[in-house]
């Protein structure tokens, strides 16, 4: 049985939708509510819980599950932090874990993932990925950069941007390099780990084919949707300044003011970490763009 914590979220809607194909068996935790109503409406085994409330982990878990753990955030609000996610989540999940004898556990971390980053989001990821590698199972972590797909959030932010706004506003500079993985090739390195855990038990750095500067991915987004609008860069203290003028024009930012500082530090990792490890060649994003964007 594959036991799927956090399964209502981007990441997890396609691994649901892709194992669900494959005829699988699984059982994936939620609270009450939407999640929950969204996981029943597509078939899904649900059990009630909540990573943050250990209490209610008990007995959710038996000996022959392997674990995904992807619940997680990408901003603090409405009492969600950090650490109440990332880290004592994770350790309440280690800790059912371990009661019922699991045989693997998967963690989703982040590219970047570091104890001693300035970064909430990335100590906490880091600090986690400790949790499970001291918990005693065999477990594989991955650490991907931007992962892009249908209904992922930084595009679908970006999309309204460029179609709001009559510039496409670069914050700074916009030379930072990414490396965009699509989703569909997320999933391909997922069944892998879950077709031989055994072979897959180390954490990998996972990226796509290219290091994109920022203004690169906007512009062969922009060209996606069919506009030429200009790029504008502006300096990223005024861009800092501006996130809560521009939401009062109703132009979301694809970013928080924390995250607006993450596009000034390069998010990548060696350029064949796919094809090395799991036998294959992700696409490049202008192909992945012409496929969920463009059709």
């Amino acid at each position: 049985m594959i036991f799927i914590a956090g399964a209502s979220g981007f990441v997890g809607s396609h691994l649901l939708d892709f194992l669900n194909e494959k005829g699988m068996a699984l059982r994936c935790l939620a609270r009450a509510g939407k999640a929950r109503e969204k996981l029943l409406r597509k078939g899904a085994e649900v059990v009630a819980g909540d990573i943050t409330r250990p209490e209610t982990l008990k007995g959710v878990l038996n000996s022959d599950d392997i674990v995904i753990h992807l619940a997680g955030i990408i901003e603090e609000k409405s009492g969600a932090t950090f650490q109440a996610v990332h880290v004592e989540g994770t350790r309440s999940l280690i800790a059912e874990a371990q009661r019922a004898g699991i045989r693997h556990f998967f963690y989703q971390s982040a590219l970047g993932a570091d104890k001693n980053s300035w970064s909430g989001y990335l100590r906490t990821k880091a600090e986690a990925e400790e949790i499970v590698k001291q918990g005693g199972i065999p477990f594989t972590i991955f650490r991907p950069s931007l992962i892009i797909g249908p209904w992922d959030g930084f595009t679908r932010k970006l999309v309204d941007m460029i179609r709001l706004s009559p510039v496409i506003p670069i914050p700074g500079e916009g030379n930072a390099l990414f490396q965009p993985l699509y989703i569909k090739d997320w999933l391909w390195c997922m069944e892998k780990v879950l077709e031989s855990p055994g072979s897959f038990a180390s954490t990998y750095e996972l990226g796509g084919p290219e290091h994109l500067k920022y203004r690169e991915i906007v512009r062969k987004l922009a060209d996606a949707l069919g506009t030429d609008k200009p790029l504008v860069t502006i300096p990223m203290g005024l861009m800092k300044l501006s996130v809560g003028l521009f939401s009062k024009f109703m132009l979301r930012l694809p970013v928080t003011a924390d995250q607006l500082r993450l596009l000034q530090q390069d998010n990548i990792c060696d350029i064949d970490s796919v094809s090395r490890h799991f036998g294959f060649t992700p696409v490049k994003l202008q192909d992945a763009y012409q496929e969920f964007i463009s059709s």
